[in-house]
């Protein structure tokens, strides 16, 4: 069985490099580019099981290279982790709108970014909530979510959500540790062509986690960012 390759794009050489030793220490194949050109070349050419992506990148910034990515049939599944500079929190929002499946900041662990890597492989092989016809199990059977009777479960017990509660929980929780903004939220749940402010998906989501009680905590707020779903059972309060 082949290994699981990581594209590494990143200009600087040292840090490029020590992605690459971890990430081969821990067992995956690596490739690195210096550029924005050069990876799309080499993701269309053999794409990659995970690319990780520098946003800052001579000649096509990263931010480009993933919308080109997402675009195109043979690219658009490649999970990308962005790499940024600390406090770019429009273009972490930027990329995960493009389609960016995680982020990380400089400096970071690279203990940390090998974690990410294999996060995002593991939501891409299908380690998803369990789901059976309308269906999601999540938090250890803590939780239910059930679309064809429009009903959320907590502990076995019922607890009642307005139509806005139950599209933003249910819409969180089909992808368990995913970032969604407040824009990708809205679009969503109330469709594209409407215009609601940020604020109001916050008291949306301070509504739903009251509701959740002693569960509250599987709804994670990213700051600057938006919101996910934990993807694991939060540790509850003796």
């Amino acid at each position: 069985m082949s290994k699981v390759e990581v594209l590494i794009v990143e200009d600087e050489p040292e840090i490029a490099e020590l992605i690459a030793f971890h990430l081969r220490r821990e067992g995956f194949a690596t490739r690195h580019v210096t550029s924005g050109r050069k990876a799309l070349d080499a993701a269309r050419e053999n794409p990659p099981s995970v690319l990780v992506l520098d946003l800052m990148l001579p000649d096509l910034d990263g931010l480009e290279v993933c919308r080109r990515l997402k675009q195109r049939e043979e690219t658009r599944a490649i999970p990308i982790i962005m790499v940024t500079a600390k406090g770019e929190e429009t273009d972490i929002v930027a990329g995960l709108e493009l389609g960016g499946d995680d982020y990380i900041t400089k400096p970071f662990s690279p203990r940390v970014l090998v974690a990410r890597v294999r996060n995002v492989l593991r939501r891409h092989d299908g380690d998803a909530p369990i789901a059976s016809e309308g269906r999601l199990v999540l938090a250890d059977g803590a939780l239910t979510i059930d679309t064809n009777r429009h009903v959320v479960l907590c502990h076995g017990q019922p607890i009642e959500l307005t139509l806005t509660e139950f599209s933003l929980l249910h819409h969180l929780a089909q992808r368990p540790g995913f970032v969604r903004t407040r824009d990708q939220i809205i679009a969503a749940v109330h469709g594209r062509s409407t215009v609601l402010s940020s604020r109001t998906v916050d008291v949306h989501i301070t509504a739903l986690r009251r509701k959740l009680g002693d569960l509250s905590a599987l709804v994670e707020t990213v700051r600057g960012v938006g919101y996910r779903f934990a993807e694991a059972m939060p540790a509850l309060d003796e």
